[in-house]
């Protein structure tokens, strides 16, 4: 073999070593816990269990859930959901959580890895995309806090008009970008939590508050570590509205002690000019934003870089009007908001402050915590705030929401003409 031969492999053997030792590299194990708390106030729905239906694809899509449903199986409340990754099993390992007694769910979460199931499902001639039907009317996007719409808005998109690709990402661009803050994913191989093997729901009472260990076939032994108060489950979103859309309506809010930042995301339906559909959104940005991207976890950095840009609200903000008219043609409107908590970071060794390029930790976690609450715009009661499906002053709702008719109230006692909260969201999008 001559010599420039044997140079020419020894650098394919360089390579092809550096490119191995570059897959390997990386924490032994990586695990990740996102904590979520979930709440809507909408009249005649039900204070607690499961919302079937359009209650639980659709609410659980407009609170920021990847997959649809509502954390939980649609239903509301806290929830907790886990990933584990262990770097020298690909094909991933059963695992356990112990948790703290504080989260009433017994001794330990059972973690199993994530197989995605290969189906397939016959296509119709209706799901082909050469029959689909090109979406018709407008999105109006409208933004900011105050009693008056500002000048410039809304931002329109029109899909009778002819769109270059270039218009579809400009107009539907958001300032959350990239930098939501990687979580739970459900990647394949990685051990998740909450699965068919252990399915169990986290109560109301839960609070992950203190020693966590993880352990199972290549996690080591070190993997434990603490959560504190401000690292646990953020409360409930207790959200009321004021007014009605036209006159502006006022959302109010209890803030949280370990909130770093508020959104909120408002939509609605409405017939255009030309009898076809539009969609209305506001948020309460002070730049134009989509915000749905918004609607979920946002990286510790991220949220400074929102706050410095007034795209979410500062901790302290307690209120917020959604301006007149954006709202008082829509059929009905519902308004989402967002509080998002603090995010723990961890590894083993603890990450030096002047880490060289070259450190590795054994093993990293991170918990995020996110709040997320739902109400209804323009749905008072009679004393002009909603408050969750109470309207009459013995506390019980007046309006059969089966049959869409008000029942008659107690002498003296006022019964206001609300809408019928599930045509409403049907209306709006179009089921």
């Amino acid at each position: 073999m001559s010599v420039s031969a044997r140079t020419t492999l020894a650098l394919c053997m360089a390579v092809a070593s550096t490119a191995a030792n570059a897959q390997s590299r990386g924490p032994v194990a990586q695990y990740w816990v996102d904590l979520a708390t979930t709440s809507f106030s909408i009249p005649g729905m039900p204070e607690e269990g499961s919302m079937g239906g359009i209650g639980g694809g659709l609410l659980g899509s407009l609170m920021g859930n990847a997959g649809g449903a509502m954390p939980g199986g649609g239903s509301r409340g806290k929830t907790l959901d886990a990933e584990l990754f262990v770097r020298a099993k690909p094909a991933g390992v059963e695992g356990t959580h112990a948790i703290p007694a504080g989260m009433n769910m017994g001794p330990s979460l059972l973690l199993t890895p994530y197989r995605p199931q290969q189906g397939s499902r016959d296509t119709t001639r209706e799901d082909r995309p050469e029959t689909i039907e090109k979406p018709k009317g407008r999105i109006l996007i409208y933004w900011g806090c105050g009693d008056g719409i500002r000048p410039g808005q809304p931002k329109v998109f029109d899909f009778s008009k002819p769109q270059h690709m270039s218009e579809y990402a400009q107009f539907f661009g958001s300032h959350a970008g990239a930098s939501a803050s990687r979580g739970v994913e459900n990647r394949p191989g990685h051990a998740l939590w909450p699965n068919e093997k252990d399915p169990k729901r986290v109560p109301d009472n839960a609070s992950l508050q203190g020693e966590q260990a993880i352990s199972g076939d290549g996690v080591p032994a070190s993997l434990k570590f603490h959560v504190g108060a401000e690292h646990d489950f953020l409360p409930k979103v207790q959200m009321s509205t004021r007014g009605m859309p036209k006159d502006g309506v006022r959302v109010s809010w209890n803030t949280m002690q370990n909130a770093k930042a508020y959104f909120l995301l408002a939509q609605g339906a409405a017939s255009g000019p030309d009898g076809a559909k539009d969609m209305v959104f506001w948020s309460s940005s002070e730049k134009p934003d989509n915000g749905a991207a918004l609607m979920n976890y946002q990286s510790p950095a991220h949220i400074t870089k929102l706050l410095q840009q007034k795209i979410v609200l500062q901790p302290s903000a307690a209120d917020c009007t959604v301006p007149k008219g954006i709202f008082d043609k829509a059929e009905g409107a519902m308004v989402n908001m967002i509080a998002y908590g603090p995010e723990l970071n961890v590894s083993y060794p603890q990450r030096p402050l002047k880490a060289p390029a070259d450190w590795q930790p054994e093993w990293t976690a991170r918990v995020r915590i996110k709040s997320t609450g739902m109400a209804m715009l323009g749905m008072e009661d009679s004393t002009g705030e909603q408050r969750g499906g109470n309207f009459s002053n013995n506390g019980s709702s007046n309006h059969d929401y089966q049959s869409g008719q008000t029942r008659d109230a107690s002498p003296g006692i006022p019964v206001p003409d609300v809408p019928n909260p599930v045509k409403l969201l049907r209306g709006l999008f179009g089921n």
